[in-house]
């Protein structure tokens, strides 16, 4: 840290997830005993409580299905009837309420949600016991615990501790403790969501490719990932022309940083996949400003590198048996005297060349320059990008589903699956080479600044720098920032593509078929 660099003041941990084979109400210190409610399954119309609800029921003194009745409850995703207990009950004084949560048909994304609902809903308690998740598989499980911990998100940084934290500490009842693996591979994906909405969510005054480069060594020593930083000297000597250009009107020089997961069993036949995180600390647009409001979110611009980062970090946890480098081109748009300006033409590692019509298409020209290093240096299985890149994207997708482009089909396949079954869905956009003539420049190989269809363009920019790899690019612009409280996004940063790419690598066999 600098002399004048700002300090960054503790921020509260995702909440304990503990397991416990007793049932909620024999579930002692917690101020909150949480019961799944389920829709009618028959003509009657009546919701149904799930596991521990007639003892709670007793212990309580309270005919919990008929205040279900008399608020009209339905059993749906996201429904909250809480029950008061003002002065606890005997063997617990310290209970307050009983909250009863709709579980809807319990898929992975209604117990997600439900779980996030129950951690907005106890913000403020200090423990919560619930049985939701003692009817499910393992699938539910996780799902479920994903939702609590992102659920409980926050970020702040004010002079004041928060009012209202999320409970530190969430008793899974009636779950036996062996299933603790999967509650520890679930935890690790909700973290690494965490990790990337944080590194995202951190203001660009403190945020610059220095801080973020010494984040990731951070994150290694911690995981036992080794840790490799570039600095500007470094690049210039490696021929990293396109971050350089990007970074050279900062104050704050460029970084790449890479990061190796390599699993136990490794040998030299184990394959390995380059994951590589767009890491734009700032984006002002360069020369080619940006409106005001549009550059009030570009502290997330360093989305894709977080969700690396964040990725990397949790690969051990949910036993990624495959090699796995992390690249993060990390730079700063910034305006200055030294600006990279339109018309410019800069070279990238390998030699390629990209005459520069809009410098606020800045990540694909970092991105370039680590997608060549990757394909020239790492002998990948695999490559895939992530990057909030293009705003065509939202205007395609909206602020819900992010996209993707494939060049092998099977790769896509696995991917589209993975995003479904954590709960970060993407949509496939074609890599349609009819667009391939706008990428056209007379003085360079290809010209930055496109134009429309942009993501479709952006991504073929992008594809001449990977050759025949088996290659996916993430464009998750489109839900970047969430722009309000929904389930388990908080509004703000969304870290985005974690959970997805954790699915993916935390298979058995997940390059199966590829390469």
């Amino acid at each position: 840290m600098t002399r004048d660099e700002p300090r960054l003041p503790a921020q509260l941990a995702p909440p304990r997830l503990v397991l416990s084979e007793r049932a909620p109400h024999l579930v002692h210190d917690v101020d909150v005993v949480a019961l799944p409610v389920l829709p009618a399954d028959g003509p009657s119309g009546s919701v149904l409580l799930g596991p521990g609800g007639e003892q709670v029921a007793q212990l309580v003194g309270a005919d919990l299905l008929g205040v279900l009745e008399a608020e009209g409850a339905s059993g749906a995703v996201g429904e909250v009837t809480a029950y008061a207990v003002p002065a606890g009950v005997p063997g617990n004084t310290s209970l307050r309420s009983v909250v009863m949560v709709g579980v809807g048909a319990q898929r992975r994304t209604d117990l997600r949600r439900a779980g996030a609902t129950l951690a907005r809903h106890t913000r403020g308690r200090s423990a919560v016991a619930t049985s939701i998740a003692s009817a499910t598989d393992d699938a539910g499980l996780e799902a479920f615990a994903v939702g609590v911990v992102l659920g409980s998100f926050s970020f702040a940084w004010r002079s004041t501790a928060p009012e209202r934290p999320a409970a530190p500490r969430v008793v899974l009842a009636g779950v036996p403790d062996s299933r603790e693996a999967t509650l520890r591979r679930a935890v690790a994906i909700a973290g690494a969501g965490w990790r990337a909405r944080t590194l995202a969510t951190v203001p660009s005054n403190l945020k610059n490719p220095d801080w973020l480069a010494r984040q990731a060594q951070e994150v290694a020593a911690a995981t036992g990932l080794a840790c490799t930083v570039w600095d500007e000297t470094r690049l210039a000597a490696e021929g990293f022309g396109g971050v350089l250009a990007v970074g050279r009107a900062s104050a704050t020089p460029p970084r790449l940083i890479r990061l190796d997961y390599t699993p136990k069993q490794a040998d030299r036949r184990t394959p390995t996949v380059v994951l590589v995180g767009k890491g734009i600390t700032f984006d002002s647009g360069g020369l080619s400003i940006k409106p005001g409001e549009a550059m009030s979110t570009m502290k997330r611009d360093m989305s894709g590198g977080a969700v690396v980062i964040a990725t990397l970090a949790a690969l051990a946890e949910v036993g990624c048996p495959v090699r796995v480098v992390g690249l993060v081109p990390a730079a700063e748009n910034a305006v200055s005297g030294d600006a990279m300006r339109p018309g410019d033409v800069i070279r990238h590692r390998g030699r390629r060349t990209t005459e520069v019509t809009n410098t606020d298409a800045e990540g694909r020209l970092v991105l370039a320059d680590a997608l060549a290093y990757a394909v020239a240096e790492l002998e990948p299985t695999v490559v895939v990008d992530v990057a909030t890149l293009t705003g065509a994207m939202k205007v395609a997708l909206g602020q819900q589903v992010g996209g993707y482009f494939a060049n092998h089909e099977l790769l896509a396949e696995r991917l589209f699956a993975a995003a479904e079954e954590a709960g970060e869905p993407l949509w496939r956009l074609p890599l349609a080479a009819a667009y391939e003539e706008k990428l056209a420049s007379k003085i360079a190989d290809a010209d930055n600044g496109a134009g429309g269809p942009g993501a479709i363009t952006a991504a073929l920019f992008l594809q001449h720098f990977v050759g025949d790899v088996p290659w996916a690019h993430l464009d998750v612009a489109s839900v970047g920032d969430a722009p309000e409280e929904r389930y388990e996004w908080s509004t703000g940063p969304t870290g985005f593509g974690a959970r997805a790419l954790l699915q993916w690598l935390g298979q058995d066999r997940p390059l199966d078929g590829i390469g």
